[in-house]
């Protein structure tokens, strides 16, 4: 049964075929008309078949706007009374209800809802459904490889003439673990071409553009990042300022406001900025735990297959380090404090955290290897080396440079202005669980990602033995009222678990 409106002429063109009538969104809605329909439209003796759009602006209720062509092929009054008709749904809408029901997308299918995404013609609502759409049933390796393939081809692509360019990935999902940005001014200083896109945080405290921002601008054009990257063989940049995978931005503002990240997704959008960026050897980090993304040894080994999958389709060689992980990597938690981690161990200061340079030095002696710069066994010891002789902080200071940053920043001024409110045990014992995701939601509460001082400093780690009145850990903020919303959240669970003991207990061993 068709809808009645109002006609209101506009005078915008849309350039030809085909032609377009623009509706208010919420009452387009309530028709049961969604952006890119086709619908048909009668009045008197006239029809017209036509693409409908959504606008707030030109049209008020009960009124379809008629681009320029319409009324000037065929005459309509303002005010003229017509029905309004829904031939079929744009094919990405289509798509997606084929998914929601379970069944197999082929690429066209896959590359018109990725396409429509990137040119804004489908709503938050629906790509909601598409992100929700794997829940019903996951994906199959083909179409989370045409997913990556049309991420990356509606989008800007890095051609460089190198033949290695380098990556390291982590998937996630652990508080900290800010090894990325130890890694890559270790293997750039030996010379390897590696242009570093990251996302910024989905559900946790801080990504690591979150925390390179604290450095240095992140932000750049396409036409800058393609600069430095000549100058200096690399760059650490957010992916959504450059246009790469650029659907993978729109669909991760979803997620976040779901807090949630679908492991076929995050391995989709990980692919698709490592295919655009032209990477041809890629080590990914990939932790699992009980109280982090990755569950279990059993879910890590099926995203490690997909990985290995999806590399091997779009010729990548890759390499995926899996690790049993039970507390957060590193000691500070938020922007400024991960940032404030990742100098002292470049700067190398003798209070530097030494589980977050003894991973950063695994994996980049692994990328050496994979890339071929390290023989077998040697890339540990040429990472090592490159910290050491101070060889990488001299490559991250270009990098903070070269991005427009303070290139003699020292990682204890990058706290000084935060608020802070200190945890101590009430008893001596030992720890026996760190709760990861208590740290990501208190870091958060704090004010992590956006307010760049907040966040926690933990300062005893798990099967550490602690006596009573010892620090455990540090709030930090930029006010007071920050750290008195997260004191509220600390009286309902607590970050550490501590397994009493008495003194002559605690002694031992």
């Amino acid at each position: 049964m068709p809808f009645f409106l109002r006609a209101r002429k506009l005078d915008f063109s849309s350039g030809g075929q085909p032609w377009v009538v623009v509706l208010q969104e919420k009452e387009a809605r309530t028709l049961g008309i969604v952006m890119g329909d086709l619908i048909e439209i009668r009045w008197g003796r006239q029809r017209a078949i036509v693409i409908a759009y959504y606008t707030r602006k030109k049209v008020t209720s009960g009124e379809v706007g008629l681009f320029r062509e319409i009324w000037k092929y065929r005459h309509v009054k303002n005010g003229e009374v017509v029905s309004v008709k829904v031939l079929s749904r744009p094919p990405s809408i289509e798509a997606i209800t084929k998914k929601l029901l379970g069944e197999e997308l082929s690429y066209n299918e896959m590359r018109s809802i990725i396409s429509d995404i990137v040119h804004h013609k489908l709503s938050k609502v629906e790509i909601t459904y598409f992100v929700a759409s794997s829940f019903s049933k996951e994906f199959t390796d083909q179409e989370l490889y045409y997913m990556t393939k049309a991420m990356a081809e509606t989008g800007e692509m890095l051609h460089l003439p190198s033949k290695v360019v380098a990556d390291k990935h982590s998937v996630g999902g652990v508080a900290g673990n800010r090894t990325t940005m130890v890694v890559i001014p270790i293997v750039a200083s030996y010379g390897v071409v590696i242009p570093k896109t990251s996302s910024r945080a989905i559900t946790s405290p801080a990504g690591t553009a979150d925390t390179m921002e604290v450095l240095a601008p992140v932000s750049l054009r396409f036409s800058k990042v393609k600069e430095i990257i000549k100058k200096i063989n690399c760059c650490m940049i957010w992916g959504g300022s450059v246009r790469m995978a650029p659907a993978d931005d729109y669909i991760i503002r979803v997620q976040r406001s779901l807090a949630l990240e679908p492991l076929d997704k995050m391995v989709v959008s990980i692919m698709a900025k490592k295919v655009a960026m032209g990477v041809t050897h890629l080590v990914v980090d990939m932790p699992y735990g009980t109280n982090i993304k990755i569950k279990s040894l059993q879910d890590a080994l099926e995203v490690k297959r997909k990985f290995e999958y999806l590399a091997k389709r779009f010729g990548i060689k890759i390499e995926v380090v899996m690790a049993d992980t039970k507390e957060p990597v590193g000691r500070g938690i938020g922007p400024s404090l991960e940032a404030r981690d990742v100098l002292r161990v470049l700067q190398r200061k003798d209070y530097r955290p030494s589980d977050l340079e003894k991973k950063s030095i695994k994996l980049a002696g692994r990328l050496l290897e994979l890339c071929g710069r390290a023989r077998k066994g040697k890339g540990h010891m040429m990472a090592s080396e490159a910290l050491t002789s101070g060889q990488a902080w001299k490559k991250m200071q270009q990098i903070i440079k070269a991005q427009g940053g303070n290139s003699t920043v020292d990682s204890e001024d990058l706290t000084m202005a935060a608020v802070r409110h200190r945890f101590h045990a009430p008893y001596s014992g030992k720890v026996v669980v760190v709760n990861d995701k208590m740290v990501d939601q208190v870091a958060r509460i704090l004010g992590a990602p956006h307010e760049k001082l907040a966040g926690i400093y933990i300062n005893k780690r798990y099967g550490q033995k602690v006596r009573k009145g010892e620090r455990l850990y540090t709030l930090y903020a930029k006010n007071n009222d920050r750290i008195k919303l997260a004191l509220e959240a600390l009286k309902l669970k607590k970050i550490f678990e501590i397994k009493r003991m008495n003194i002559r207990e605690s002694k031992k061993g």
